[in-house]
């Protein structure tokens, strides 16, 4: 893979963002952002146990979804306590998976402030991720579509972006957000997947209080170092074919491939899977050809 570093800035104004970020839709990291928040100070996994330790949480782990196993169904719950315990002393691929901090910790709400970047937050859906020093996310882009500012506390994260255009390249799974789970993007095997050699995106060691602007429909893999959590604030697409997009994968194709997966069960998964490397492979050789 061809990875390069994003632009990285301290502070940035609403102008400088729009014109050159957001519009263009290309990726920034904003370091030690969250410092500036009154309240910093209790964004750590600590005042997260103090808070909530007695709520009890779904833990999702490293595996891929199957027809069997769908990728919002949770491995095991355990309490928050119990969970942050576990992650902090020993490694763990136990991760929480969207947290809504409006439905189970309010209290947080008043403790983040919104950046003023020109972008309009869905304020319904400020959202939590937790994971343990061996959490992963699988490659994805969010079927919503919208752009995102994401948060990271507590030790270090490293996460891969790619735009929509490096798709023929990362080996897409018809009629899903995802790609073929065998890739391994910490350890990519070139020569079962050949085509990740192409592929060009972007880099991104976060550490605590670092924000990192994510345009919309952007694949991204994310690496938890460290355990640690991470605070997503969500923008709704702002652009009326994003939009159409967006009403197209929610309704359309989510809901084909449920129902397609429920009707064919493991068939329906292996042939998508046989499906995107086939897409990919003749998408490589056109590419090859075009550029020899």
């Amino acid at each position: 893979m061809r990875l390069e570093k994003v632009t990285v800035v301290e502070s940035i104004s609403k102008e400088d963002f729009i014109k050159n970020y957001f519009k263009p839709q290309k990726p920034l990291l904003i370091k030690g952002f969250a410092k500036q928040w009154e309240a910093f100070e209790k964004w750590n996994l600590d005042y997260i146990y103090e808070k909530a330790g007695e709520q009890v949480v779904p833990l999702y782990d490293n595996k891929p979804a199957s027809a069997s196993k769908s990728s919002d169904a949770p491995v095991t719950h355990m309490k928050f306590r119990d969970y942050i315990s576990k992650i902090k002393k020993e490694p763990s691929d136990l991760r929480i998976f969207f947290y809504i901090i409006t439905d189970r910790m309010p209290e947080l709400l008043k403790n983040f402030a919104y950046p003023d970047l020109g972008m309009k937050f869905f304020k319904r859906l400020p959202t939590l991720f937790f994971g343990g020093s061996e959490a992963r996310v699988l490659m994805h882009y969010d079927v919503d579509l919208g752009d995102f500012i994401h948060v990271h506390f507590e030790g270090k994260k490293r996460i891969l972006l790619f735009d929509q255009k490096q798709s023929a390249f990362l080996y897409k799974v018809p009629l899903s957000v995802h790609t073929i789970y065998e890739v391994d993007y910490e350890n990519p095997d070139y020569e079962k997947f050949p085509a990740l050699k192409y592929a060009e995106g972007y880099e991104i060691f976060m550490e605590h209080g670092d924000a990192l602007y994510i345009p919309g429909a952007f694949w991204h893999f994310n690496r938890y170092l460290d355990a640690g959590f991470s605070l997503s604030l969500r923008a709704l697409p702002n652009r009326p074919i994003q939009f159409t997009n967006m009403l197209y994968h929610v309704f359309v194709m989510r809901y084909t491939d449920k129902l397609m997966r429920k009707l064919f069960k493991q068939k329906w998964v292996d042939f998508k899977q046989e499906w995107a490397y086939k897409k990919t492979a003749k998408k490589l050789k056109k590419h090859l050809r075009e550029t020899a």
